[in-house]
């Protein structure tokens, strides 16, 4: 029962991410844009054909393959780390799965991603971007206390 965690965070994940950019999709023209904070944070519709920061952009091979192999090693890595009985680990590596499986919904098919949160001259980015980061950032801080606490030990 416990494990049914994994596939509910990523079903969140994939489910607000892909009802965010339906929503700007039905409702926007690319390029249009609505303030929300001045201007300094905004609904900006972009066609992505790239990956993050629009690198390999119009390279639907390459952002493909990247994507694919990012959620394949976010799969072995959370059921091998499950295996050992650690769940905090894996459950932000689902939050990594989960941005690249909806992502990748998006490449294969519309042939780009939908992101539409731009913030001042950050790049523009999406939900499963959010979901993607987050999990990537405390994956390490997590590791990092992790690996602290192992070394007090020793």
């Amino acid at each position: 029962m416990k494990k049914l965690i994994y596939p509910i965070i990523a079903l969140f994940v994939i489910a607000a991410d892909q009802l965010t950019k339906y929503f700007v999709r039905a409702n926007m023209q690319p390029g249009d844009r609505i303030p929300v904070i001045g201007d300094w944070m905004s609904i900006y519709y972009v066609q992505n054909t790239g990956t993050a920061f629009s690198m390999f952009s119009g390279n639907r091979i390459v952002t493909v393959f990247l994507t694919s192999a990012l959620i394949i090693f976010c799969i072995i890595f959370i059921v091998r780390e499950l295996h050992e009985g650690y769940r905090l680990v894996p459950a932000l590596f689902t939050l990594v799965a989960a941005g690249g499986v909806s992502n990748m919904i998006d490449r294969l098919s519309l042939g780009y991603v939908t992101d539409m949160i731009s913030c001042g001259s950050f790049a523009v980015f999406n939900v499963a971007d959010i979901g993607v980061t987050c999990g990537c950032v405390l994956t390490m801080i997590a590791l990092l206390v992790l690996y602290r606490d192992e070394d007090k030990e020793a």
